[in-house]
């Protein structure tokens, strides 16, 4: 017999990244095939650790409220309340939120388990487009994770 489950998003913990809020609804009702997340990202925050890509997994994001920008190798392209952006497999993005009020969006995703992400942005130090490694560390009682270049070991950024 079919295992039904129903969830409210607000009753599913906050997951660590980059945005004021990711709920992992996928994971909170056991989904195998597919990643469900909604996030809300204040302006400016993006999404999720840097500009990167699924090379076997497509995306798909839908806007409840806000403006989403996602920023390609074609240009960018701002996405508002109920519509959707759908990005290809291999493509590269990053999505912001863009005005000035919090950007409330669901991003689907499939097959879920191949998920795995290739971030390719500019180091700072060393000004090669690299791909990003991450920790995490304990500052004054909070998880920070923090991104380094995968080639110079640099770090890029932190977040909590």
């Amino acid at each position: 017999m079919p295992e039904y489950r129903k969830v409210t998003v607000e009753s599913v913990a906050n997951t660590p990244n980059p945005t004021r809020e990711k709920k992992e609804i996928d994971e909170a009702v056991g989904a195998s095939e597919f990643g469900f997340n909604v996030f809300t990202a204040d302006p400016g925050e993006q999404v999720p650790w840097g500009y990167h890509r699924h090379p076997d997994h497509e995306e798909l994001f839908y806007v409840l409220s806000g403006q989403l920008r996602v920023e390609t190798p074609d240009g960018e392209f701002l996405v508002e309340v109920d519509e959707a952006f759908f990005v290809p497999r291999d493509a590269p993005n990053r999505a912001v939120a863009a005005g000035d009020e919090p950007c409330r969006f669901v991003a689907v995703g499939a097959p879920k388990d191949a998920d795995s992400a290739v971030i390719e942005e500019e180091c700072p130090a060393c000004g090669e487009d690299t791909d990003r490694t991450y920790e995490t560390v304990e500052d004054h009682g909070r998880t920070v994770y923090v991104l380094s270049c995968a080639d110079c070991g640099v770090e890029t950024r932190r977040f909590e």
